[in-house]
């Protein structure tokens, strides 16, 4: 059993990474029936959030069936991160995650996400005030260092833990590397093999494949992965990696009938959450995984990401259905 402070989850948890304009509660639900253990929420702007932006407002939308959730926050001023945590508390999550990894050059530009991986110190007291500020759990996702020749994540994660951070999600990558390359996880198990560490350290990056998933488990002995990239357009991925780490055998390929069932309801539960115009819009980027793999689908993938009409969608699912009904996916 792995345990975020009070939070019980199984041997090796499966996690939603949250991710921007992916992780928003239609999604996480999906995810969450396939097999995630604990969902993140899309990044939370502090200084959106104590502005009363409506979008970032948006984003503490959480629900009963996504538990164990966590609401993810990032920033670099301290008051503004401290008002948040009394903004997000009022949402009820399970989990207050910081954000010290995203390597976007905007939440960058202002010290915020990897940005802060440029001040340690900063990173530790902004951290220990957070803590101090709230009795839900604070955990963290970030990276190996700002770039190959300032990686000191051993005695970083050492130092979040000293002050109080109750689990640290890590992705294999520097933000000078943003995504490229290959993550590198040897780091990520070094910070877990230090035998000062005592809190769950989780992966990320390029778990894309339930060998992978195992690989981190077996070879590297991380407690468990955060899965990002690899669930957009496919939230079976949960699924697939506990069936391979229970049966040492692949799932069977998801017919197409159950990803025109999950594609509908996606978008369903994005209009009705977002409503009509973002609820189409911001599904759009999941259809090419739906159905990734099935020749001569452009005309369709075309239809589905161009429609500006939730009935027209819907109406190219049918057309998909009918036309390659005969389709056999093979992984």
């Amino acid at each position: 059993m792995v345990k975020i402070d009070n939070i019980e989850l199984p041997d090796f948890p499966l996690l939603l990474a949250p991710m921007e304009d992916v992780s928003d509660p239609p999604f996480r639900a999906l995810c969450k029936e396939q097999g995630a253990d604990v969902v993140y929420t899309e990044f939370v702007s502090s200084e959106g959030l104590i502005r009363n932006a409506a979008k970032s407002v948006m984003k503490l939308d959480i629900y009963e069936k996504e538990r164990p959730v966590g609401i993810q926050i990032f920033g670099a001023n301290l008051d503004s991160m401290l008002q948040t945590i009394d903004i997000v508390e009022k949402s009820n999550p399970d989990i207050i995650d910081i954000n010290f990894g995203c390597p976007v050059k905007k939440v960058v530009s202002k010290g915020a996400g990897a940005g802060i991986l440029k001040d340690i110190c900063l990173m530790e007291k902004l951290t220990a005030e957070m803590v101090k500020r709230t009795n839900l759990p604070i955990t963290v996702k970030t990276r190996l260092g700002w770039d190959h020749e300032s990686i000191k994540i051993v005695e970083v994660a050492e130092r979040l833990q000293d002050v109080g951070c109750k689990a640290i999600s890590i992705h294999g990558r520097t933000r000078a590397q943003m995504y490229k390359g290959n993550a590198d996880w040897k780091p990520i198990a070094e910070v877990k093999n230090n035998p000062r560490m005592h809190i769950p350290i989780f992966g990320n990056g390029d778990v894309d494949t339930p060998e992978k998933a195992q690989e981190m488990r077996d070879s590297y002995g991380l407690d468990g992965a955060m899965i990002g990239r690899a669930s957009i357009g496919n939230p079976w991925f949960f699924k697939q990696v506990k069936h391979y780490f229970e049966t040492g055998e692949h799932l069977s390929p998801i017919s197409l009938a159950e990803r025109i069932e999950a594609a509908r309801r996606h978008l369903q539960m994005s209009i009705d959450w977002k409503g009509p115009v973002l609820g189409v819009f911001e599904t759009r980027r999941h259809y090419t995984n739906y159905f990734k793999g099935i020749p001569h689908f452009k005309e369709y993938r075309m239809k589905m990401v161009t429609s500006d009409k939730a009935e027209d969608v819907f109406a190219t699912f049918d057309e998909v259905l009918d036309k390659f009904a005969d389709y056999q996916f093979t992984h």
